[in-house]
């Protein structure tokens, strides 16, 4: 998809999900012409992002079948995600 323009038709086939498929076309077909460029600018970045994970998932499921370790490469921040989120609670987020 990254060749060819986006187009309504196209984010709608890229989210995959039908009852998302359908929420964007309510949203896109009910947006005021000042708003429209806005809506679609945020679809296309929701499709493009899902485009984007299962091509992602694609590759992690053939790396496995490959008998790879696809997490390999990744850092492990979980410590550090549950430190900032105990420091939130404790303190406040501000």
């Amino acid at each position: 998809m990254s060749e060819q323009p986006w187009t309504i038709e196209s984010i709608r086939d890229a989210l995959g999900n039908p009852a998302l498929a359908q929420r964007f076309l309510g949203e896109i077909n009910r947006a005021p012409a000042h708003e429209l460029l806005a809506v679609f600018a945020r679809w296309e970045r929701i499709a493009k992002d899902t485009v984007a994970a299962v091509a992602r998932g694609r590759e992690i499921t053939e790396a496995q079948a490959r008998g790879e370790d696809p997490t390999a490469g990744w850092t492990d921040v979980t410590d550090r995600v549950l430190d900032d989120a105990n420091r939130i609670r404790t303190r406040g987020a501000a």
